[in-house]
Parts: C-alpha cells; structure tokens; sequence
C-alpha cells in the first residue's frame, strides 16, 4: 500500500489515503516517489469540477509531477535500474493514477533521469509547469525585438515563463499585485510589472502575450494587430474575438526529451525552480487549500515525510 492524496467519492474532499500499488508490469517501473508538486489541474479536480467531462474511477490519486528513485523495473525495461534517480510528468486531461504519492509505477519510457546537482524537489516543482512554460514560449517564437506580457506570472507556469522569456531576450512585463508579488517576479527577472488589479493597460510596443491565467479575450484586446497570444486554458482566435491577431492554445505533451531539457536548465543554473512551501505529505491537503489563496510560484509535497 502507498500514501497518496486521493479524493476517495464524488462528494468526498482530497485526503491522505492508503492506496493499493501494483508491481510494473512490462515496460514499467516502480519508484519511491520523494517529492511531487500542486498544479491547477489537482485544484480543479479536488474541488470536484472534473467528474462529468473527464473519465475517471475512484480513488482518484492527484498530483501530474514526481521526482524519486527507481525501486522496481517491470520486463523489458533495461535502460533504466533500480535506486536511478528519475523524474516525471503527467499531461493531458486524464485522471488516471496521479503523483502525489509515497509510490507510483510508472512508464519506463517516459521519465527522465535527474542531472547531478538538483534535488527531487527542484524536478518536481518544474514539472508540468514548466513544460507548459515552455510550450507557451516556443509557440511565439520570441526573439530580443519582441516585448511580451505575462499573464499569471506569480503561479507555476507564469514564473517559468517569465523566465524563458527573458532567456529568448525578450523585454518582459509581469503581472503581479505591489509589494511580495512585484519582487518575486523581479526575481525571476520580469523588467517590469503590471498591477492587474484595477484593470490591464498595454505596455508600451507590446507584441505578444503569454496567457497563464486571465481572460483570453481582455488580454487580446491589449494587442496590435499582427499580435500573438499563446493560451494555457484554450483560448482560440475565434473565443478572444479577434481575426487579426495570432492566438495559439498550447497543450503540452511531456517526453523524456522535454523533461530532460527543463532538468538540464536547472542542474546549469539557466532556470530556477520557484519553490516558495514545502508540506509533508500527511499536510497534502493543505497544500491543495493553500493553492487557490493568492499562492505565489511553486508548492511542493515532500512525500516522504
């Protein structure tokens, strides 16, 4: 049996519960999972909004990223060995097994392994989150010319994206409330921020947005024509309302390839994980409480405790 934070009915709040595990089967392994992180996803589906659109059965086991040590390998699996340490992640809408977990058995070839140099911590809060980043950032092709906004700057995918902006050389406004918020973005690197809390202005020759959070179609409304939008939450030309301007809806799909990249930038220092709380995993719900409460960057489970 393995701890996990699960929702266990439909009517039922996310708990600590003792889940079954199975042994990897072919092309699996096992692993001791040390350290997983809280996404939007984990909020929407704790808060029961998932049910009636997104296939599942109960006990339904949040978490999308992990970071452990191989205990087991299923038949077949002879890349990978047992106490390898790995990381992986979930995308897609699924509500199959998730990762917030003391243990999961999982796709061999889908993990990647952890770079000397970074912790278990480190490549679970990158995780989804900045695999999505990097997605929303590859899909406007930024160069040094370019000044973007990013839109839910102060969550996960926001503070990765201000992040690999900034690494395309690009002139990055962040939005964020004064006072904590305004120096945790400046942090990442933002050269600017926008307080969104008495409504949005353009900043000035802004070209493109990163959508990470916020309404589609106000934040269209800030851009020239000939303007590009990428959108975590599936905003399209057709939704925002405007035919001239380019709007991608990113979905991102995890590889060991793209994992691998986002560990690599953080074992070279190039981007840094935004871990501002660690729980222990008998604390797990707490963290999905504490997640939809103005959170800024990453909030982290160390499963082990």
């Amino acid at each position: 049996m393995a701890r996990a934070l699960a929702v266990a009915g439909r009517d039922q709040s996310p708990a600590v519960l003792e889940v079954p595990v199975p042994n990897p089967g072919p092309g699996q392994i096992r692993v001791a999972v040390e350290a997983a992180s809280v996404n939007g996803i984990d909020a929407a589906t704790g808060a029961g909004l998932l049910w009636d659109s997104v296939p599942h059965h109960f006990p339904v086991v949040l978490g999308r990223d992990f970071a452990g040590t191989v205990e087991r390998v299923g038949p077949g699996v002879a890349s990978i060995r047992p106490r390898d340490r790995v990381a992986g992640v979930i995308t897609g809408m699924s509500l199959a097994r998730g990762a917030l977990t003391d243990t999961l058995v999982f796709d061999a070839r889908s993990v990647a392994p952890l770079p000397p140099g970074i912790s278990e911590e480190q490549a679970a809060a990158a995780g989804l989150a900045a695999i999505t980043a990097a997605a929303l950032v590859d899909a406007l092709s930024l160069t040094s010319s370019d000044t973007v906004l990013v839109a839910g700057a102060t969550g996960g995918v926001g503070a990765f994206a201000v992040q690999l902006a900034r690494a395309r050389g690009a002139t990055v406004y962040a939005t964020a409330r004064p006072g904590e918020a305004t120096e945790f973005v400046r942090g990442l690197g933002a050269n600017e921020t926008v307080d969104y809390t008495n409504g949005l202005a353009a900043p000035p020759n802004l070209t493109a947005i990163v959508q990470a959070a916020g309404d589609g179609a106000a934040l269209a409304a800030l851009l020239p024509a000939g303007g590009r939008l990428s959108s975590a939450t599936g905003a399209s030309a057709d939704t925002v309302g405007r035919s001239d301007i380019t709007v991608t809806p990113v979905m991102p799909t995890a590889t060991r390839e793209s994992i691998g990249t986002i560990l690599d930038a953080l074992a070279s220092g190039a981007l840094r994980a935004p871990i501002t709380h660690t729980y222990a995993m008998s604390d797990a719900a707490r963290a999905l409480t504490d997640f939809g409460h103005h959170k800024l960057g990453k909030l982290v489970v160390d499963t082990r405790r």
